[in-house]
């Protein structure tokens, strides 16, 4: 008979008879792991406590909420439990999928009435009650004929469809109560395990993501394992409703969108633009600091530079249709790559030349579906901080280290200091180039980020077509992390352009290139910035630095001559001359997050001074004007974060 036997270590192991299951060997091997597995791991094969374990000797590993893959088990679990539910509740329901996601789960439904906000109360309260009758996630396993014949019986045509794309003989289902699903799992031993949980709203979806078929009901929600965590969860998410880039950027008058004049492209407002130029300053300066050169290329090209580049191979899908100029198919740009190189070969370039480093802030345009667009985050035309460099093979790594120290200076510059850095490598498929060219751009990018002492994770297969990348997302003051930087190394770019500089020995070499982008889009960096400071940006950034306030009317005069000043210092500043209380003109400068305000009345007229608030509340009380013009000015010159 073969021998059953159930190892946490070498030192923690235990022989168990056949029928067994993980569960009651886990609770004999380690009680206090029991209490918290959800579910257990052997290899890569993640399986229920309650499965039997096999014949032979097996190590495992306890999921736990604590693991990335105990966290998806618990909230696959709950969103079966929210099926199960609005199963109950509104048996008309057609289910679909229901898988987890990062911080939650949803479900789709098909249901011919759409349910409403107020329906989340209603689930969520029979959720309640089957979590409180711990039924047990229950897993079977059928023929294809079987649970063909069982959703067809209860009239489940999705789980019918699902099963079309299944090849094997023998499928898996969970039930819950009387629920059953089409589900490979794990799940979690039984509903009582969910109890810290919150459906959080409604929307549309279509089914299998394609806008051709049904749009289906989609329920989110999210839970955690214990009600503190699930508490500072919603804390979060309330502030992140606070400090939402679209609302901010209505408030504030920084920027909008018009549907009806093309969805997906941002018009700037005055301020909004002045913050834009701000940036744009800042980062053509440090690009001339740092031994780049300036471009500016065209908004569309010709169908055979794309052909030549290989983003009609590609890329196609995300480009726009072409337009027909003098009988020829011309596309606006989706990248600056390609103009860059045409710049390149006007010449005959030298070894002596090289590193060549060419940067540009260039607007290019991608098709994203109307359904993903998102405010700032996600557009259809943006201003990419573009840069590529143009080097020898002897110089890659060290100009790969430079990026990595420039992308975190400008990173840092902005309030950021926070990271996650990954190495992505090279995709399954749809690529382009030899395997020894990836294999030598992918080491060049790890040798440079173990020089820098950088820590960083291995992203696999996620690379681009054309080579590997390092990503660097940043982390937000609400812990949230956005990927705004990269840096690609391409091996492929020059070849299709038979792009060649002269060496050192005379002959014709092949340049590598360098794509890398600092801030990614200014678009989407803008709106991450918004949301990172709820709109009162650094003294540096903020549009209006300093705004005037009078007491009354008979200030006005003496308001005149301090703008001035202020002015003058070159402090963007304004003057609230109106007739309202001055509590009333504070609070407006407080909502609109002017980093000062200068109020003047009697007193400060008689002393020659004005009494300083920050936004923040502070009253640092009647100060002379140059003591506020060094203060604005030491702040914004030296981009402090602070008042």
């Amino acid at each position: 008979m073969a021998k059953h036997c159930v190892a946490l270590s070498s030192e923690k192991k235990i022989e168990v008879p056949e029928g067994t299951t993980f569960s009651e060997a886990l609770k004999q091997l380690n009680p206090a792991l029991y209490g918290k597995a959800l579910a257990i791991q052997i290899g890569e094969h993640a399986l229920d406590l309650q499965a039997e374990v096999p014949g032979g000797e097996h190590q495992i590993k306890v999921l736990d909420f604590a693991s990335s893959a105990g966290e998806e088990i618990f909230r696959h679990s709950s969103a079966h439990l929210m099926a199960a539910a609005v199963k109950e509740l509104y048996p008309e329901s057609k289910v679909t999928i229901g898988p987890a996601i990062q911080d939650g789960f949803y479900y789709d439904f098909d249901r011919a009435t759409p349910f409403l906000p107020e329906n989340l109360g209603a689930i969520e309260e029979r959720m309640r009650e089957l979590a409180r009758k711990k039924l047990p996630f229950v897993r079977r396993t059928l023929s294809q004929a079987e649970a063909r014949e069982l959703f067809a019986r209860m009239g489940e045509d999705y789980k019918l469809e699902l099963l079309d794309a299944i090849e094997d003989d023998q499928v898996s289902l969970y039930t819950l109560g009387d629920f059953v699903d089409l589900c490979r799992g794990p799940h979690v031993p039984h509903s009582g395990v969910i109890k810290a949980f919150k459906l959080l709203s409604v929307a549309g979806a279509y089914w299998r993501g394609d806008e051709r078929n049904k749009m289906l009901q989609r329920i989110y929600g999210t839970s955690f394992d214990k009600a503190s965590a699930l508490e500072a969860y919603l804390n979060r998410r309330e502030e992140a409703k606070r400090r939402d880039h679209r609302r901010l950027g209505k408030d504030l008058d920084l920027f909008s969108f018009h549907e009806d004049s093309g969805a997906g492209l941002v018009y700037w407002h005055p301020k909004g633009a002045l913050i834009r130029k701000i940036m744009e300053d800042f980062w053509r300066d440090e690009h001339l600091r740092n031994g780049y050169e300036l471009l500016y290329t065209p908004h569309v090209g010709r169908a055979q530079l794309w052909e030549t580049s290989g983003h009609l191979s590609f890329y196609k899908d995300a480009m726009y249709a072409p337009m027909q100029i003098d009988e020829n198919d011309y596309y606006l740009k989706p990248m600056n790559c390609p103009f860059h190189i045409k710049i390149y070969k006007t010449d005959i370039r030298s070894y002596r030349e090289m590193p060549i480093r060419w940067a540009e802030l260039g607007t290019v345009y991608r098709y994203e579906k109307s359904g993903v667009l998102h405010g700032l985050f996600r557009v259809r035309g943006f201003t990419q901080d573009d840069a590529h460099i143009f080097c020898t093979r002897a110089q890659l790594e060290a100009e790969i280290q430079e990026v990595i120290r420039f992308v975190l200076f400008v990173l840092k510059t902005f309030g950021f200091e926070e990271y996650q850095i990954y190495l992505s490598t090279k995709p399954e498929k749809d690529t382009v180039g030899g395997e020894e060219a990836w294999e030598e751009a992918t080491q060049a990018l790890r040798k440079a980020l173990e020089a820098t002492n950088l820590p960083y994770k291995v992203n696999a297969g996620a690379g681009t077509f054309y080579g590997p990348k390092v990503d660097i997302e940043i982390k937000d003051c609400l812990d949230r992390t956005w990927q705004c930087s990269t840096i690609q190394v391409d091996f492929n770019l020059p070849e299709r352009f038979d792009m060649t500089y002269m060496g050192e020995d005379g002959r014709e070499h092949r340049p590598i290139m360098i794509h890398r982008a600092l801030m990614g889009s200014l678009e989407r960096f803008f709106g991450v910035m918004i949301e990172h400071y709820a709109g009162a940006f650094p003294v540096w950034l903020s549009p209006i630095q300093a705004r005037v306030c009078t007491i009354a009317d008979r200030h006005q005069e003496y308001a005149v001559q301090v703008l001035k000043k202020l002015k003058d210092a070159g402090i963007r500043a304004d003057a609230d001359l109106r007739g309202d209380k001055i509590n009333a003109k504070i609070r407006k400068a407080q909502m609109e997050k002017i980093p000062y305000m200068l109020v003047l009345g009697d007193r400060e007229i008689e002393q020659g001074r004005a009494a300083l608030r920050l936004r923040s509340e502070e009253n640092l009380g009647a100060l002379p004007m140059d003591e506020i013009i060094t203060r604005i000015k030491t702040k914004s010159d030296k981009k402090s974060l602070d008042l």
